[in-house]
Order: C-alpha cells, then structure tokens, then sequence
C-alpha cells in the first residue's frame, strides 16, 4: 500500500507538471515541480541505502539515486520523471506481483476454526476449539470446519481437504476414519472422537507454518546483491567512458537513465514467493526463499522407514489363536476390548473387525504403556489386550520379528495378532524420479532391525541402508555427509525424527498425520501424505531457481545492450527511460513463470 501511494503521487506530479509546461506554458515550474519531487524520492532512497549498508548487506539503490540526480543536474527532468515513474511503479507492481504470487499461501489463514458443538450429557454446547480435551465428542454439520484432528465414530460423509493437501477431489471418510482439522464437511452430519488438542492439530500447525514462511530472503537474493556490484561498476564505467569521449554530460545521465537496478531487485524474490505458491498449490509448504535454494541444490537424500517410505499405518497380518480359541473369536474379542481406545493398534483391529459382531462394553480400563482390560457383561468375559507380560506373565516369551498384540480371555492366554506396515505404493517411483533427478546418494536411516529395513530397502531401491538407529545416530550420520554430497534432505515423520530434520541442511516432513514435532523442525513439510511429493518440490525448487536466475540475467544482459547503444548518443534520456521500464516489466513477468504448474520431470 504505501509502495502504491508513492506511485500514485508520483503520477500526480508527472500529470502537475505536463499541465503546467504545456497548458500554462511554464516549462520552468514544471522542472521545479519534478526537480523536488525527485530530489525528495533520492533523499528517501539515500536514507534506505544506508540503513542497508549498516546491516551488513550491499543493494544497488546507490545506482538509481545517480540516476535521478544525474537527469537532474543535466536539465533531463522529463527523463527524471520516467525514472521516477518506473522506480515507484516497479515497487507497486512488486506488491501486486507478491499479493498474486501469495494468495494461496495466506487462503489457509481464512478459514480457521473457531468453534465446536460439544456433545454432553445434557445435549449440544458450542465452545471455543481451545476447550476441547481428547477423547471429547463433537457434532460436525453439514458445511462446517473439521475443529480439530480427530476421527469418526459415527456417520459417513465427504471431506473437502484441499486447503490442506492441495487435493482438489472430496474425500469420503467412514467411521475409523481419521479426520484432519480445518477440512471441510460434505452434507451428512457425522460424530467424532478428539484425538488432538486444538493447539497440536493438523490446520492449526499449517497456519504456523504459512505465518513462518514470509519473506526471508534468500541466499540468492543476496547473490542478486552481489550481482549488483560489478552491474554497477559496468554501468559507471560505461557512463563515465560516454561522458568523457562526447564531453557532454548529458551522456553519463542517458547511459545511467537505463541502467535500472528493477531487474535485480525485484526479479529473484518474486520468482521465489511464486515458486512457494506453486508448492503450496501442490500440498507443499515450503518456509523460506533459503530453503527452495538449498533444496535446488540437493545432491543426497536420506529416508525415515516407518511412516516414510511405509505407511505408517499398522495392518493386521496374522490371527494366531491358541488354547482352543478360534482366528474369528480371538480377533473378534480382541477387537471388542479396543473399539473406544485411540491408539494405533486398536484403529488397526476395529478396522480388521465386523462391527456388527463387537461386544457391548461393560466397562474398560487403559493401563498406559500395556494395554487395556475390557469387561463383556453379555458373555461374562474379562479380556486383557496388549503387551505379553501384561496380558499372560506367565506365558513362555515369544521371539516375534513383527509387531503384535497379545490375548487372554478370564486369564487364559488365547493367542497373539501380528501386524504389518506396507510399503507405500508410490514409493519405488519416487526413490526413481529421485535418481533420475540426479541424486548421488540415496539413503535409508531407521531405529528398525535390519532385516525388515534391507527388505523395504531392496523393494524401493536404496542399497545404503542403516538400521538400529537411535535419534542421535541419525544425527551423526547426516553430519559425516562428505562436502560433496551437500546439500542434503532428509525426509521423516513423527517426534523421534524431528532433530533429523533440524540438522539436515533441508528436513521434508510428512505431515499429512499432524505430526506437529517434525513439521516445526522441517523446512518442509508435506501436506498431502504421499512421498511422491518429495520428488515434486525438488523439481518445484530447481525450476523456481532456473526461472530466478534466467529472469536476473535477462534482465542484466538487456540493460548492458541498452547502455552500450545509449553510450553512443542516439537514445535521448526520455526514450531511454521508457525503454527501461519494459525491461523492468518483462524481468517481472518472466519471474512469475515460476508461480504456474506445468509438467517437470521428463
């Protein structure tokens, strides 16, 4: 907005000015007019320079400020003016560029929930989302926001995820089904089970993350500082060269009349804000400029097992019952006892189970770390779920390679269920784009054994593998990543990865889950719970680069052109001006080609 009242007040005093030398006939009044104007816009761009070199960084301001006091002092006012035009136009179309660029980055921020119909005993209450404890039940209408991240109980209906994941197509969730706040509901009413606290929810972490990612400039835009010295000295020399073999002043202010810094200034941020669109349009929420360079730039990239490149999700593989139970009564008591507990075991049963065959609960009891003991008033059974030496003590110690659960009915053990978790099905392909990509190692890091990591390893292509890791080995091996390999990602999910990602040089999260801990240490963090998108923001982030560059040298290359031809005198100081100011549009608009999706990976 203020960039925007500069402009408009700079054309009111170019249309002042063309009204009084060619209405009132006062050429005179019309340079004064344009002489203060301009000497006040250098004076403001003066303080701006210097409040840039004492923080540490160089700009090119310096060359435009000569600009306009160049034109100046040579009587060029009307030149003077166009420069002017072009200064202030070029920052309001840089406002407008990065509102456009923006918009879908700060959508998610529109629509924050705020309130939920609380089911009590007494009915319906509507509190604020910050009241909801886990294990609360919440009425969601037709139409309204998913408050926080929970799943459904009961009900069936669409969910619109797409300011979340970037999918444009509703999602149809049944009971069991995990929901994801700030989703939007279909037209059926639909009860959920809290599983998050407001503060820890999926939509409540994006908007951290959209406010996180503001402009921070990059490494590149810094580049495009450095960029600016030897542009600048060129520009002098050319300048001071014209001057000196024409011995006309007017020379050195037509040559630095073109030499307008908009291309360096402008071109590579709004290429970076517009390729942070373009991944956010694609499910992918990436922080900051730095990040979408270091990520171009990527040579390695190591992988979380468990919720990477698997699900995440446990699968029920075997019922083993013993002691004369059946495979159908084991996992239907089994799946009984867990229908009212959230933990991801328990998801896992009920989902293998017939809900229509589940037992009424008498009464349960959650003992944390062990597992459940559920009472069956119907049958007169007592069932205990969980750990052996919770469920049977006294029961010979299985060697199991797979997760599992284990079962006693009235204190006799009747058997254990095993779990698996699949590979994802997008995950070969993904480890593939990445090698055709280019990347020079590809590794898995995992605190599984290493059996079961050499068999995920072997399915999706990575032949470097470390299993057995603690957090801190990880740690460690990202750090004894060799100098060439730099820069590298690392790509995990879930608590124990979040010092991982914090010391990779770029931490990709899987944050489609929520998990809160990774997706605050990462510098990205996928929406969408499909890795596929690891290999399209590297593509995003090489392109958004590629355009950055391009739209810099363009701009550098034409505004060289246009001073060597201005040295030779044929383009007066006015035409000149104007020339620059379709430089300085196209270096823009070339930058923009970042923000708009299109086929990447040939």
């Amino acid at each position: 907005m203020k960039h925007t009242l500069k402009f408009s007040l700079t054309l009111l005093i170019g249309f002042m000015a063309l009204i009084t030398a060619f209405l009132f006939k006062q050429p005179l009044w019309a340079q004064i007019i344009v002489t203060m104007a301009g000497s006040l816009v250098a004076l403001s761009m003066m303080i701006e320079m210097v409040k840039t070199l004492k923080s540490g960084k160089y700009g090119i301001d310096l060359l435009a400020i000569t600009a306009i006091i160049a034109t100046l002092a040579v009587g060029e006012y009307w030149a003077a003016l166009m420069v002017l035009v072009m200064l202030t136009g070029g920052d309001s179309l840089e406002d407008y560029a990065a509102h456009k660029a923006g918009r879908e980055l700060k959508a998610l921020l529109d629509n924050s929930p705020q309130t939920a119909h609380l089911i009590e005993a007494a009915g319906l209450r509507d509190v604020s989302v910050d009241q909801l404890q886990i294990h609360d039940q919440v009425l969601i209408k037709p139409g309204e926001l998913v408050p926080v991240d929970g799943h459904i109980l009961d009900g069936q209906s669409l969910f619109d995820e797409s300011s979340l994941t970037g999918e444009s197509q509703p999602v149809e969730k049944a009971p069991q089904d995990e929901l994801m706040s700030g989703s939007v509901n279909g037209d059926t009413s639909i009860t959920m089970q809290v599983d998050q606290l407001a503060a820890d929810s999926q939509y409540q972490a994006i908007v951290k993350l959209v406010e996180a990612s503001a402009n921070q400039p990059a490494k590149f835009v810094r580049m495009a500082d450095r960029y600016a010295v030897p542009f600048t000295l060129v520009a002098y020399i050319i300048a001071g060269i014209a001057w000196w073999v024409s011995k006309d002043p007017v020379r050195f202010a037509e040559v630095l009349v073109v030499a307008s810094p908009c291309p360096l200034i402008l071109a590579a941020p709004i290429a970076l804000i517009s390729g942070m669109s373009r991944a956010s349009r694609n499910g992918i929420i990436i922080k900051n400029g730095t990040t979408i360079e270091k990520l171009a730039g990527a040579k390695a990239i190591a992988f979380d097992k468990t919720g990477t490149i698997t699900n995440g999700q446990l699968t029920l593989d075997q019922v083993v019952p013993q002691n004369g139970f059946t495979e159908a009564s084991l996992l239907q008591l089994a799946a009984s006892a867990e229908q009212e507990s959230s933990h991801i075991l328990a998801r896992s049963l009920v989902a293998a189970s017939d809900a229509a065959t589940r037992l009424p609960l008498t009464d349960l009891q959650e003992v944390t770390g062990a597992g459940v003991i559920a009472t069956f008033a119907a049958t007169q059974q007592t069932v205990k779920v969980g750990k052996l030496n919770f469920v049977a003590p006294e029961q010979p110690t299985a060697t199991l390679k797979q997760t599992a659960v284990h079962v006693a009915v009235n204190d006799q053990y009747a058997g254990y269920i095993t779990f698996i978790d699949h590979l994802r099905a997008e995950a070969p392909k993904t480890i593939q784009e990445l090698q055709t990509l280019g990347f020079q190692q590809l590794t898995m890091l995992t605190g599984d054994q290493q059996a079961t990591a050499d068999q995920i390893a072997q399915q999706v292509g990575i032949t470097d593998v470390h299993a057995g890791c603690l957090p801190i080995d990880k740690i460690h091996l990202l750090e004894q990543t060799a100098p060439d390999n730099r820069p590298i990602v690392m790509v995990g999910d879930g608590v124990n990865d979040a010092p991982s990602l914090a010391t990779a040089d770029v931490g990709i999260a899987m944050g489609a889950h929520g998990a809160t801990a990774a997706s605050e240490s990462a510098d990205v963090v996928i929406l969408k719970d499909d890795l596929n998108r690891v290999s399209r923001a590297v593509q995003i982030a090489r392109d958004t680069m590629s355009i950055a560059r391009q739209s810099v040298l363009i701009g550098i290359a034409i505004c060289v052109i246009l001073m060597l031809i201005a040295s030779t005198g044929v383009v007066p100081a006015l035409i000149g001006a104007m020339f620059q100011e379709v430089v300085d549009t196209v270096s823009i608009l070339y930058s923009l080609k970042a923000r708009k999706d299109r086929p990447l990976l040939k």
